[in-house]
């Protein structure tokens, strides 16, 4: 059965479907956020005397968002890009409001886990869709890693509002029903497709030797790796944190959810500013120096208390959001359109798989050795990253490859 029987793929999307494919992005983080940020809530209505005891049964939500990219891209450049990204609004959407109905820990789990599935989707589906035929990757990149990091902060200050007006089973409705219809309005607003995207011609902007290939995707993934991991501890552990260092200070659930998406929201631009450096200098420089930048800012954040620590955590998340950008743009470097969906399927189901075990340590490792010493560890992470990054094979500067992919 083919779901590619439609009008050919247009060079430039009308301005509605580059809007949703942007808006799906912070969708995606949001939904798999939602839960950190109304964790404690939660463990208190099941009877857990410690919010780090219901941390690992979200674990299944960040495993399957790796484990899922892998079929999400096989199917998103055979299938089409598309019909895949109608699949990803209604079925996160559908599946948020069904954790709504969650009564136990294990029911949360599987609603979480199937929130996974759907977020699946996205990356390696929406990304290559949103850059594909476009001259300047690198702030397209930029502009989507914006929008999906006020995804972010938008978790975190819906849910203080929605638990503090309503409660936490809201917080996972309204954006649901959100979800849903911005599917209905891709579907009907975005050009179909008469041919998958592995079918049409491509190359890719960078072109290198097959030895230098391999090296550039196991650098590429082992980075990426590490960025998870980074991303993982923090988005999933700051709204705990705040909450420990602001004791005494400020104690409101919404008024800490404002301040934590007012960090995210700030942060979040610095992927415009990063997107914008990618096609303008050389690309493994820039990308060594955002990676050593976040061991020290970690290190400060490890040892501050109350508004010290938001400037601390302001800092860390930018040059966190500011890394983003670069696993994407490697892989329109790297690799043409035909293939984009599958490798950035392999790399996320690798990536994404590996870094889930930061979501299941969490709790643990914050109830047996506190944050001050798991920030230590990110920042030996931060350090790990950087040493990778060096390994990524040298190329002339971007200016010499303007043509697009």
């Amino acid at each position: 059965m083919t779901m590619l029987t439609e009008t050919p793929q247009h060079e430039k999307f009308p301005r509605v479907v580059t809007v949703l494919l942007n808006v799906a992005h912070g969708i995606d983080h949001m939904f798999l956020l939602i839960f950190a940020t109304a964790v404690g809530t939660i463990a208190s209505e099941f009877g857990y005397a410690n919010w780090g005891d219901l941390m690992p049964y979200a674990v299944g939500a960040f495993a399957m968002f790796g484990l899922g990219a892998l079929p999400a891209g096989r199917l998103g450049d055979l299938w089409g890009r598309r019909v895949m990204m109608i699949v990803f609004f209604v079925g996160i959407g559908i599946a948020a409001m069904l954790t709504a109905l969650a009564h136990n820990a294990w029911q949360l789990a599987a609603g979480m886990t199937l929130i996974g599935a759907f977020a699946a989707i996205y990356h390696p589906v929406g990304i290559p869709m949103l850059v594909q035929n476009v001259p300047n990757p690198g702030a397209v990149i930029g502009v989507n890693g914006l929008a999906g990091n006020l995804g972010i902060a938008v978790a975190a200050v819906v849910t203080g509002l929605l638990i503090k007006w309503i409660g936490w089973r809201a917080a996972f409705v309204v954006p649901g029903l959100f979800s849903v219809v911005c599917g209905i309005v891709f579907a009907i607003t975005c050009p179909k497709e008469t041919e998958a995207p592995s079918k049409r011609k491509g190359k890719a902007k960078v072109v290198l030797t097959p030895a230098m290939l391999v090296r550039a995707f196991t650098v590429m993934t082992a980075a990426a790796v590490t960025s998870s991991m980074l991303f993982n501890f923090t988005t999933n552990g700051n709204s705990q944190l705040m909450s420990e260092r602001f004791t005494g200070v400020l104690e409101d659930p919404a008024v800490l959810g404002l301040l934590l998406a007012l960090i995210y929201t700030i942060a979040s631009f610095s992927q415009l500013v990063v997107g914008n450096l990618i096609d303008r200098v050389p690309f493994k420089p820039l990308q060594l120096w955002m990676s050593v930048a976040q061991i020290p800012v970690l290190i400060l954040a490890a040892h501050t208390q109350s508004w010290w620590l938001f400037a601390s955590l302001l800092a860390v998340m930018i040059f966190v959001f500011g890394s983003i950008p670069f696993t994407d743009a490697m892989i329109v470097r790297y690799v043409d359109d035909r293939l984009r969906s599958r490798v950035a399927g392999m790399r996320l189901t690798v990536a994404f798989g590996i870094s889930s075990l930061a979501v299941w340590l969490l709790g643990p490792m914050v109830k047996g050795m506190g944050f001050t010493t798991l920030l230590w560890v990110m920042a030996g992470i931060a350090a790990v990253r950087s040493a990778i990054v060096l390994l990524l094979p040298d190329e002339p500067e971007p200016a010499a490859h303007s043509v697009p992919a």
